[in-house]
């Protein structure tokens, strides 16, 4: 069942980073040149397939401008429960 929602996950961002490419008017072509990739590969992270690379699906979220969102959406420091334990961890080390 973990895989099933792991799966899910992936396709819904997958359809995320295509909507982003449409709402921008971009064509996939224009993406997978500004990202230095095929546009197999870019139809792959459109899709939510698995098997692509960390580093090309990076490079995709470069070419439309929202690399610096997604990296700063999973800063523990962005969120109440990552700002309270990094202020415990602090204070034994202090100790």
């Amino acid at each position: 069942m973990v895989g099933y929602k792991i799966d899910r996950q992936l396709a819904e961002f997958g359809a995320h980073v295509r909507g982003w490419r449409m709402v921008l008017g971009l064509t996939a072509q224009q993406v997978a040149e500004r990202a230095s990739i095929t546009r197999d590969t870019l139809r792959k992270v459109e899709t939510g397939d698995p098997s692509v690379g960390f580093g090309n699906v990076a490079q995709v979220l470069r070419a439309l401008g929202t690399l610096d969102r997604v990296v700063d959406s999973i800063d523990p420091l962005n969120s109440d429960i990552g700002r309270l334990r990094a202020a415990k961890l602090a204070k034994k080390r202090a100790r």
